[in-house]
């Protein structure tokens, strides 16, 4: 029998696994963490259950996939739910958007910004299906192993402008610059800077759309622990709190794979969905080609870090829908100085999650559960401390969602606790603390992105969002399914 260890169990790693062992392969997750999820881990404070992220589910049908390749549903390990509006964007003079996929509350959300824009936002929306046809369906759940298939594609990347940025490419349609931001700052959730990142990204319009946005009961957690369900049902194994200390390789090929705590397994292919730099720097200790690599890709750009701020607190909150973006006083200004200049600004953007609006459960009863997130430059371009940072700008977060929402928010806080570019160094290796690993420019996707199956060593694979197609649920779920066609292919 084939046997496959696949390094991580995040999302993509999760996926993949499910593919592998659906279709008969012995597969073997090892996971540094004590809880699966990678990314998409969880706490549990003071009654409180605080999902670490990913919380934007698109696309469901990608993930019901993975329980139909063995005849299961998902329905019966996790249940999601819709959520409306998907995002009320928020701008500091107290305008706001609604942002659903129903036409008619959205044509007078865009009235109530610029009516004139309505006839802008139909173009916007055809153009945002063909790159969804093109950069989505076509391209996003296939490899890129050489430039030949890059050159294939090229003509439809040429055809949607795929060289303009997405607010370039937004800016053409509508003509508010509120609405040039809501229709632009979805490629931040993939860590993509909206003025530099491909409009081919503008698919994620599209995404939405079609598929919804959803939300795991329970939190994204009980979307793991579904994913995890359901892999051990299949005879999967899933090691925990074990890291991968080295990845044995004889010539071109993997040999065996060996963790912290003595475990040693001899495999027939082995894919990462650990971060990449990690693995070729730090896991392939006896592969010149890995060494090659690593130096390759550490000049690479990385997508910046986050800084995250978790509460819980007295008080429920209807008037608080569930995604909320609380846009700055600057909105290329600030990008600039996150993905250029490195600079921590005294400005920020927000993205506010309040789970309990839609599950009361993640709560005690009478509170609430929220996170805001910042992104902020990686620790390769901001070198500040960030255990001296974090309760000034933890302070100055949780002051600005109290002066736009919730005016006593000090005075109610139960618990809360950040999560800063170290934890994301520290807990996930992220090379320079990315939270989403190689920054989603064109010259570094699909064919220039880490590729599903290294060149050099053949039977090493990967998945997740440093490899092609990139960050984003239905991002990692596409590259596990990229990445088992090659699997299965060889195996």
């Amino acid at each position: 029998m084939t046997r496959a260890v696949v390094v991580g169990a995040g999302f993509g790693g999760l996926a993949l696994a499910i593919r592998l062992q659906s279709a008969g392969v012995e597969t073997t997750i090892l996971e540094s963490r004590d809880k699966p999820g990678g990314r998409a881990y969880y706490w549990e404070r003071d009654g409180f259950v605080f999902d670490g992220g990913p919380t934007v589910i698109t696309d469901p049908a990608c993930l019901e996939e993975l329980w139909a390749l063995s005849g299961n549903r998902m329905a019966d390990d996790v249940v999601i739910e819709p959520v409306q509006p998907f995002y009320r964007l928020h701008w500091p003079d107290g305008s706001t958007f609604d942002y659903t996929n129903d036409d008619t509350l959205l044509h007078a959300e865009i009235a109530k910004l610029n009516p004139a824009d309505n006839a802008g936002y139909a173009k916007f929306l055809e153009y945002s299906a063909g790159v969804y046809r093109e950069g989505y369906e076509k391209l996003g759940h296939v490899a890129f192993l050489d430039f030949a298939s890059m050159i294939k594609a090229a003509p439809a990347l040429m055809k949607y402008q795929a060289w303009r940025s997405v607010y370039a490419m937004v800016s053409t349609f509508v003509q508010d610059e509120r609405l040039r931001q809501a229709l632009s700052f979805h490629t931040l959730l993939v860590g993509g800077n909206p003025m530099t990142t491909s409009a081919i990204y503008a698919l994620i319009h599209k995404l939405e759309r079609d598929g919804g946005v959803w939300f795991a009961r329970g939190g994204t957690n009980r979307l793991v622990a579904g994913m995890v369900a359901l892999f051990e049902r299949l005879g999967g194994t899933l090691r925990l709190a074990d890291p991968v200390a080295r990845i044995e390789t004889l010539g071109d090929r993997v040999t065996a794979v060996e963790t912290a705590g003595g475990f040693r397994a001899e495999v027939d292919m082995l894919a990462a969905n650990a971060d990449i730099m990690h693995v070729y720097r730090d896991l392939l200790p006896g592969s010149g080609a890995a060494r090659r690599t690593a130096a390759r890709l550490e000049r690479k750009r990385f997508s910046p870090s986050l800084f995250v701020v978790h509460f819980g607190i007295k008080g429920t909150w209807p008037g608080i829908p569930h995604h909320m973006i609380l846009f700055g006083p600057r909105y290329k200004g600030l990008l600039d100085d996150i993905y250029e200049h490195g600079m921590l600004s005294e400005d920020f953007s927000l993205y506010l999650h309040h789970p309990t609006v839609t599950d009361p459960s993640l709560a005690p009863e009478g509170h609430s559960t929220f996170y805001a997130l910042a992104p902020v430059p990686h620790m390769g371009k901001y070198a500040g401390d960030w255990e001296t940072v974090r309760p000034i700008l933890e302070k100055r977060i949780l002051d600005e969602v109290g002066r736009r929402l919730i005016p006593d928010i000090h005075d109610r806080i139960v618990t809360k606790f950040s999560y800063a570019p170290s934890d994301f160094a520290q807990d996930l290796n992220a090379h320079l603390g990315s939270a989403f690993s190689l920054e989603p420019i064109l010259t570094q996707s699909a064919y220039f992105r880490v590729h599903n199956r290294d060149d050099s060593i053949h039977n090493l694979f990967f998945t997740g969002a440093g490899t092609h197609p990139g960050a984003g649920i239905p991002g990692v779920v596409g590259s596990a399914k990229a990445t088992a066609a090659l699997m299965l292919e060889r195996g």
